[in-house]
């Protein structure tokens, strides 16, 4: 197991100027009326009511580092609903500072993709994470992009040996194996939550899920041999110490302890 390693998962909530534009929707219509119209239309025609991801406007990424000081929870959050251009890139510039190994669940299905549209909208500068080989050879073979390179290692789709169907979601893997899976809300909650103003409870949801990542990915390095059993103990009893000094000041740690039993 090598350092820098870079966990992320990413908010998002449906984009209404974006959908008001494509749409020709008045500029005086109500946000709550734009999407719900949309939505109507969408179950009328038998459609799933998810919002594609280029209309996912990205609200928090959160993001575990592990290097060799040490490790570090972080998020990046959209908190004034116009630094969405700001989040994206600042989470590209750990990449070009750090040139980690990126991992995720689902990361190739939905985190990245949305990174990708969101981060064009908004002009976000990325060349380190897309340089496939023009720039840096070692990048031929291993870059950020390629499905089957490790430099991002999306944990699902390899464990589901890139066949979909056989896809299974973290909070069910995370709780088989012993991990707390997800705490206080899931996805589908995100937007409502957005709606009454709880973006600090969208943030710690997504810390949890993406430590429920980190720990999974810790799993992973140890059934591969990247970390010995002792190495996995070590690592795991680093983490809990680590939550531990964060929540005195940050209560959903605790909470993540006590359902960690």
């Amino acid at each position: 197991m090598s350092w820098p390693v870079l966990v992320f998962d990413i908010e998002s909530i449906p984009d209404i100027e974006g959908l008001r534009a494509l749409r020709g929707n008045p500029a005086d219509m109500a946000d709550a009326d734009v999407y719900q119209q949309w939505v109507d239309e969408r179950k009328a025609e038998g459609k799933s009511d998810f919002m594609p991801l280029h209309l996912q406007r990205i609200l928090v990424i959160s993001a575990v580092f592990r290097n060799a000081e040490g490790l570090r929870i972080h998020s990046f959050a959209d908190k004034d609903g116009a630094s969405e251009g700001k989040v994206i890139q600042t989470f590209f510039n750990t990449i070009e500072k750090h040139t980690p190994q990126l991992v995720s669940w689902n990361g190739g299905g939905f985190d990245l993709p949305v990174l990708h549209y969101r981060g064009l909208k908004h002009g976000v500068v990325a060349d380190r994470y897309w340089d496939m080989g023009e720039d840096d050879r070692e990048f031929k073979w291993n870059n950020y992009i390629s499905r089957y390179h490790m430099r991002h290692l999306d944990l699902m789709d390899l464990l589901a040996m890139y066949q979909p169907k056989n896809n299974a979601p973290l909070d069910a893997m995370a709780k088989l194996c012993g991990f707390p899976g997800k705490l206080g809300m899931d996805g589908s909650q995100v937007y409502p939550q957005y709606l009454n103003g709880k973006l600090d409870d969208i943030r710690r949801y997504c810390e949890t899920d993406v430590m429920n990542t980190y720990l999974m990915y810790c799993r992973f390095q140890k059934m591969r041999g990247g970390l010995l059993d002792k190495e996995y103990e070590q690592e795991i009893g680093m983490v809990k110490e680590t939550l531990a000094n964060l929540a005195p000041d940050e209560p959903h740690w605790d909470e993540y302890l006590k359902a960690w039993g």
